[in-house]
């Protein structure tokens, strides 16, 4: 894994979701949506019989739903957002869908991704690829990436 070898790219685009960053001192900490992408980098040594680095078709399938799930129509808080209790409840009420954890900006979002991308490849492809980094888009102009020290 020191960066050798091949890599591939696969995009996961239009992805409608809310968030808030009740730290934030400005309007940030209002409820506010995007429409997020996510781009993630993998890498290998050796490609498979068929020559990819990793299917993007069919062996994708698991990625492509969790990444539906945490990021399709849903409202992203930071799990220590005091207000959860009541956006719970708006949840338990039908006004929307939550996806909770650590820090939901984009920065956070990447890391959340990789971690879940990263164990996922681990137990599904035991190491022959690896994910070299999550890129996280709330827009045209603003993304973060995560790549964890090689």
């Amino acid at each position: 894994m020191d960066g050798a070898g091949y890599r591939v790219v696969k995009t996961y685009r239009n992805l409608p979701c809310a968030h808030r960053r009740w730290r934030h001192d400005g309007h940030c900490a209002l409820v506010h949506g995007y429409s997020r992408s996510v781009t993630l980098t993998f890498g290998c040594q050796e490609r498979d019989e068929n020559g990819f680095v990793i299917d993007f078709g069919g062996p994708l399938r698991p990625v492509k739903e969790w990444i539906k799930e945490q990021f399709d129509h849903t409202l992203l808080l930071d799990a220590d957002d005091p207000l959860l209790p009541t956006f719970r409840e708006l949840e338990r009420q039908g006004a929307c869908r939550l996806t909770v954890f650590a820090q939901v900006g984009m920065e956070g979002s990447a890391k959340h991704v990789y971690d879940w991308v990263s164990q996922w490849l681990a137990e599904t492809l035991r190491g022959r690829v690896w994910l070299i980094s999550v890129e996280c888009r709330e827009n045209d102009k603003n993304a973060a990436i995560y790549a964890p020290k090689q």
